[in-house]
């Protein structure tokens, strides 16, 4: 992944981006409404939208992880595609394949799912090690190779990923080099009393709506919108000291000995540079999210657990003790001190 480009003057003027920040904040608000009890998986969308990045969901079943990311593809004007990841499932099943047309004796290249701009990977950690590989290397890279031609993927280009926490029998874990293709780790967990009645309520609504003889289609988000917001957020305004706090946070996930001897002898690996880029760029969307065109020390702080936690490997003694990702993250934002 290569740094965002340094731009000095805003390309988007002012109005625009006021424009184009009630439209998302328009959009979060629907999405949360529809997505009860979610919102950080609402957010995080969201953020990973306008940071170009790819989301790991790690949730037992029946949190609305698959609901949530169509409801996002149904508010864009961009097509979607889910692929149930099996054991069985084969690379050319996510990228196409090349298929023969003998009255024209040439062969036609047929693309696959991965094509779409949204694409919801479930339960990616159900297929072998080849097809993830294709899978994530497509998010890498933005491109497909099949046979001797590459092909470009779209410039809006959204992997969700979910992981079931339960069940581990028969699946396939993703390595810790790989889980870096992933610009957010998000964990969810389950509603409260007063979202679960909302749940019971907005089912039977959208029971209801489904026998009625129409439904009004939702008013979606050019893609166009979304370049220019994306461009807007990386003009955002970063002070130098808050630049140099993200990057220590990043630097004490490697060695934290200058913070904490014993803290350092529990992390085996930290986060490598792609993990500072990722933090940035998911501190400004999310400052951009909240309507301002400033990044604050919140920001950076609301978004290290879920950029980091995939990132912090725990040494084998952590690891014996109870320590995760989780856990080191919270303990090098605890010492790393505020700007």
């Amino acid at each position: 992944m290569n740094l965002p480009p340094h731009l000095p003057e805003p390309a988007v003027a002012p109005a625009i981006n006021e424009g184009l920040q009630r439209e998302f904040a328009s959009l979060r608000d629907a999405l949360s409404s529809e997505i009860v009890g979610q919102s950080v998986l609402v957010e995080r969308l969201l953020i990973a939208l306008l940071a170009d990045g790819h989301l790991l969901v790690e949730g037992a079943p029946g949190l609305a992880k698959t609901t949530a990311i169509r409801a996002l593809a149904s508010r864009i004007d961009a097509s979607f595609a889910r692929i149930q990841f099996t054991p069985d499932l084969l690379p050319a099943d996510l990228t196409g394949t090349d298929i023969w047309r003998s009255q024209e004796g040439r062969f036609e290249f047929q693309p696959g799912p991965v094509f779409h701009p949204i694409l919801l990977a479930d339960e990616i950690n159900r297929a072998p090690a080849k097809v993830q590989s294709a899978l994530l290397e497509a998010m890498g890279e933005r491109q497909v190779t099949v046979g001797r031609n590459t092909y470009p993927l779209p410039s809006i280009f959204l992997v969700m990923a979910t992981q079931n926490p339960i069940e581990q029998e028969g699946t396939f874990p993703l390595p810790e080099a790989q889980l870096d293709r992933f610009l957010m780790h998000v964990r969810i967990g389950y509603p409260d009393a007063g979202a679960e009645a909302e749940i019971l309520r907005l089912a039977r609504e959208r029971a209801l709506r489904e026998l009625a003889p129409t439904t009004p289609p939702h008013e979606k988000l050019s893609l166009q919108k979304i370049e220019q917001a994306r461009r807007a957020v990386l003009e955002l305004h970063m002070a130098p000291q808050l630049e140099r706090y993200l990057i220590e946070l990043v630097l004490a996930s490697r060695d934290a000995s200058g913070y904490d001897p014993v803290l350092a002898r529990r992390i085996a690996w930290g986060a490598s540079p792609r993990g500072s880029i990722a933090l940035e760029r998911c501190a400004r969307a999310r400052a951009w999210l909240c309507g301002r065109d400033y990044v604050t020390p919140d920001d950076v702080r609301a978004v290290a657990p879920d950029v980091l936690r995939h990132r912090v490997l725990p040494s084998y003694e952590a690891a014996a003790e109870g320590w995760d990702g989780d856990r080191l993250v919270a303990a090098l934002i605890d010492r790393v001190p505020l700007p």
